[in-house]
């Protein structure tokens, strides 16, 4: 198959490559190119593409014409501010694709959705590909994938001769995505190694459950859904769900119990003063989200991860102690500099992120 891939540089699309049979002619999209004789990116062709950008359309068009799928996976998940904004990025870049898509009559356009953009459910119950996608208010990606729900339902009532499927992933994790959870999760003066250091004190408050899944396994579940040609909806997700005690001891530390209003003050002061990537819409999107059922992938198309939440997690804890990353700038170990630029990263004044609000 000739196969193109939005993204193709971040943390499932750098998977998706080391996935695909190499029989398959693969073109990989990105707005800031990988290094291109590293592994796995020698595997595709490359063209540089910002999706977001007005007029889109056409050059993409272009790329994808020929094309037996389209996988699209670029997504603003949580940018800087000095970057594009999300909404550029995440509404208008998945317009012109779609749009692409069509015009050049791709038969098969398989999308990153995720299970933010489920609605709140009962708090222990794994929910179905049924579930409503109305996301949680107060979490900009979770709105941001509902609205991607949105776009996907109208694409393929205008086009049902386009076979679209979307994934809906919980949080997706592997060792060489560390450079990017770790400019997502710590301030530059913060040194990674500290993660999973089992004196660290780990605040999550009383009733937070997670799920996880590995990399590998979602873009095997990728590459399952193009060698069937699959249409509709799956989740994936392993099947252990980690409380907070679970979750506290695969990180390496110590859980302090912490009052879940008490942490979204802190985490918002912090966030507004430039201290800390993380902006309190991921709080509320961890506590709030829905847990996914798998059952679906595992009975239409065979798939089964390799990988337990535990391990997944534990795997990305050790890539952030060891500062592990891939040759593409979304997964790049994060520049730490010397005492200098740590002393910069002190005097900024405001978010050093975009609002997830």
């Amino acid at each position: 198959m000739r196969i193109v891939i939005t993204g193709a540089t971040g943390n499932v699309g750098t998977a998706l490559l080391d996935a695909l049979d190499p029989a398959h002619d693969v073109v990989g999209l990105a707005r800031r190119l990988p290094d291109t004789t590293a592994e796995p990116y020698r595997r595709a062709g490359w063209r540089a593409a910002d999706i977001g950008v007005r007029g889109a359309e056409q050059e993409l068009t272009r790329l994808f014409d020929g094309a037996d799928a389209v996988v699209h996976l670029a997504w603003a998940i949580s940018p800087v501010r000095g970057d594009p904004p999300m909404w550029r990025t995440n509404d208008h870049g998945t317009r012109h694709v779609l749009a692409a898509a069509a015009a050049a009559g791709v038969p098969h356009v398989v999308a990153a959705s995720s299970v933010a953009a489920y609605g709140p459910a009962p708090r222990w119950e794994k929910v179905p590909e049924t579930h409503a996608c109305t996301g949680i208010p107060h979490s900009a990606y979770s709105r941001g994938k509902a609205a991607l729900e949105t776009l996907l339902d109208r694409f393929e009532q205008r086009h049902p001769e386009v076979a679209v499927a979307r994934i809906r992933p919980c949080a997706i994790v592997q060792r060489r995505a560390a450079g990017e959870f770790a400019r997502w999760l710590l301030d530059p003066v913060v040194p990674a190694r500290i993660v999973g250091g089992r004196r660290l004190p780990v605040p999550l408050w009383t009733g937070l459950r997670a799920q996880a899944v590995h990399t590998a396994d979602v873009a095997e579940a990728i590459r399952l859904i193009l060698d069937r040609r699959f249409a509709g909806a799956v989740n994936l997700a392993a099947p252990e769900v980690l409380d907070s005690d679970a979750l506290a001891e695969v990180l390496g530390g110590r859980r302090v119990p912490v009052p879940k209003p008490l942490a979204l003050v802190a985490v918002r002061a912090a966030w507004a003063a430039g201290a800390l990537p993380v902006h309190p819409g991921w709080l509320e999107l961890a506590d709030r989200a829905a847990l996914a059922d798998p059952a679906l992938a595992e009975t239409a198309l065979g798939w089964q991860p390799r990988y337990d939440a535990a391990s997944a997690v534990a795997e990305l804890v050790a890539g952030l102690r060891s500062g592990e990353g891939a040759a593409s700038p979304p997964l790049a170990p994060p520049r730490r500099g010397g005492v200098v630029s740590r002393l910069r990263s002190l005097t900024r004044v405001g978010p050093s992120h975009q609002s997830q609000a």
